[in-house]
């Protein structure tokens, strides 16, 4: 039995930014640009352990953010072509080109990326993490990172998990894939609307359009007005392409945020089936923050394992054994390797097929705390 690989990524569940602690590059995956060096846990530097971030996260519930609206809409009913206009001023997401050939902000004033349209979930949650910040659309979760990296921004919010819909497992990827380190985590309390031209009534509506998991997650609202779905790529898309088309049959699901943004009304608030639909998100920076231990936090590893019996069991008790809290634990199959042959000829089945898996857990308690420390150590050592 082995450990093959450690990946460690935390952030802080404190009201203000505490300091923090080292971080370790990993051997096996392309995580963090520090190396980290306890002195107790040196030889952590020998056994594939990459530290992604410890830090602060800005203390988000379900309040709406203070931030005035991009429009004026209050003239919206008097035709179509403010709406029109307002769309064109609109800022343009950015993409993979965009990002090569565009040079870093100034840092005048904090810069937060974010994939989607103006009116997005993910811009409400930046404006949440960073109620002054000036937001910048990206075309896909990949430019948002490579708009960090490159310092086109200084920080990026994405989704990582939804309570309804579950993890964004493209987000976990690309953490792996990316150096940057988690610096924050707000939590949006999502409340969908039901968007239309102004002046429209909704039982004008034939048609709706949003992003597939928000269609999914009204399904009773748009099963009583038996309207046709359609998708699209995230809900503010959606409800620019109702600005945009100026069809009166046809509605929206998004943000009451982007019924701002596109001079939309909003003919239905809070209409999930779920009214506890939640979605967290990351913030993602080029540089840690250190934690220390007069907060609570919390921390993220992931870690493949060679099998063998009671081999997780044992990786999960280094904590159980510290009193270290796990607050959510995921297995998905390991991309680079998703099938292992093993030879079972003695048991009359040969050439058995396993998935190797990405263990991805959250532990709440902060890498500054020996034992949290001592648990990782542990963890290496006891599974040589």
């Amino acid at each position: 039995m082995a450990l093959k690989a450690v990946s460690i990524w935390g952030y802080s569940k404190a009201l203000s930014p505490p300091l923090g602690v080292g971080l370790a590059n990993s051997h096996s995956t392309p995580i963090g640009n520090q190396r980290y060096d306890f002195d107790k846990c040196r030889r952590w530097e020998s056994c594939c352990l990459g530290v992604l971030a410890q830090t602060a996260t800005t203390a988000v519930e379900d309040e709406e953010p203070n931030v005035p609206p991009l429009i004026d809409s209050s003239g919206a009913a008097d035709g179509v072509h403010q709406i029109h206009k307002d769309i064109i001023q609109l800022p343009k997401p950015l993409t993979t080109i965009d990002i090569s050939s565009s040079s870093s902000s100034d840092g005048s004033k904090v810069r937060v990326a974010y994939q989607g349209l103006p009116g997005a979930y993910s811009e409400d949650a930046a404006l949440k993490a960073y109620p002054k910040c000036e937001t910048v659309p990206c075309d896909n979760f990949e430019s948002a990172f490579k708009a960090v990296e490159l310092w086109l921004v200084d920080k990026a919010v994405l989704p990582i998990e939804n309570s309804v819909a579950g993890s964004i497992h493209r987000n976990y990827e690309l953490l792996l894939r990316h150096r940057l380190h988690i610096v924050g985590e707000v939590q949006l309390r999502v409340n969908h609307c039901l968007l239309g031209l102004p002046g429209v009534r909704k039982e004008e509506l034939k048609v709706v359009v949003s992003h597939p998991q928000a269609l999914d997650q009204c399904e009773k609202m748009l099963s009583d007005l038996g309207v046709v779905k359609i998708g699209a790529r995230d809900t503010a898309d959606a409800a620019q392409t109702v600005a945009s088309n100026c069809a009166r049959d046809t509605g929206a699901i998004a943000s009451s945020r982007a019924a701002e943004v596109y001079g939309l009304d909003i003919l239905t608030e809070r209409i999930q089936d779920d009214d506890e639909n939640i979605t967290r998100f990351l913030v993602l920076a080029r540089d840690p923050i250190i934690p220390g231990t007069d907060k609570p936090h919390k921390t993220s590893i992931v870690f493949s394992l060679e099998e063998g019996p009671g081999v997780l069991f044992k990786a999960l008790a280094v904590f159980a054994m510290r009193d270290i809290n796990l607050s959510k634990i995921e297995s998905c199959p390991l991309k680079q390797r998703p099938l292992r042959v093993v030879d079972d000829s003695n048991q009359g089945n040969s050439n058995d097929r396993y998935f190797d898996y990405l263990f991805y857990i959250d532990i709440e308690a902060s890498m500054a705390e020996p034992r949290a420390q001592y648990a990782l150590g542990q963890l290496q050592v006891h599974l040589i």
